[in-house]
């Protein structure tokens, strides 16, 4: 079976332990991210009691669900266990693909009119919580969720709208690539990341990037020399990283979220 169905806050108590216990894999105050995402994240990576949320734009399927896989899979592969609740479409086998350890993954599909508290159980024991953000939510929840985070050292990642955000994370462009003159398949999107939040990730930021790319995520080289940034596959390439002037950002609507593969 891909991942475990929990249902309720019970069933959890087996299956999940603290995310303040030591960790099994060494990781501390910061899980990690896929080097190229980094600079997108004020302690280039995700850090515990942190809440990091992943804004859909328009159109509603421009590559948020990969992005929030990628942000997955590097804390996955080094032994962090990980939820998913409110997203009936989830694809196990697309995140399997990404590198996300399915027997160290919760899923929650359909959490019912207990929303919130199952993503409370939840942040009680799992080291990352995504949950998609019901349309009703109030701010008053949305905060005690972030505060719960705090003190139990969880990372909870909303999926959709979310007012204060340490980081909001928001595909704005992309492109796919693959398809010739009639002909091919679509392998792989270009696309652009924009990070803006609070304290250190006040300064808004944009990273354009392959999702997923030769190897699973890679930071597009420009045609011009620029600095070196690592990519996965060991080799070294100039990506596109750049601050860019505060702006008011649009708030997106509620996700509608189908999920058919790596975007």
């Amino acid at each position: 079976m891909a991942g475990r169905m929990v249902v309720g806050t019970a069933a959890l108590a087996g299956l999940v332990r603290p995310a303040s216990a030591p960790d099994p894999a060494g990781g501390h105050r910061v899980l990690p991210v896929a080097p190229e995402l980094t600079g997108l994240l004020p302690n280039r990576g995700l850090r515990r009691g942190s809440t990091i949320a992943v804004a859909v734009g328009q159109p509603r399927h421009s590559g948020a669900t990969s992005l929030v896989l990628a942000l997955l899979a590097e804390a996955s592969r080094a032994g962090s266990w990980c939820a998913v609740v409110g997203v009936p479409t989830f694809g196990a086998g697309a995140a399997a693909e990404l590198g996300i350890a399915l027997d160290r993954l919760a899923l929650v599909p359909h959490p019912g009119p207990e929303w919130a508290t199952v993503v409370a159980a939840l942040i009680d024991g799992v080291d990352v919580v995504v949950t998609a953000v019901p349309a009703t939510v109030s701010a008053s929840v949305a905060d005690r969720l972030a505060a719960r985070a705090r003190q139990r050292g969880s990372v909870l990642v909303p999926y959709g709208r979310w007012d204060g955000a340490d980081v909001t994370l928001q595909v704005i462009r992309g492109a796919w690539e693959g398809l010739g003159a009639g002909r091919g398949r679509l392998r792989r999107r270009e696309v652009t990341v924009s990070a803006r939040g609070r304290g250190a990730a006040a300064r808004p930021r944009e990273l354009t990037v392959w999702l997923p790319g030769d190897a699973l995520t890679r930071v597009i080289p420009r045609p011009v020399p620029g600095a070196a940034v690592a990519s996965v596959t060991g080799r070294s390439a100039a990506g596109r990283l750049r601050t860019v002037p505060a702006a008011p950002a649009a708030e997106p609507s509620p996700p509608a979220l189908t999920l058919v593969g790596p975007a």
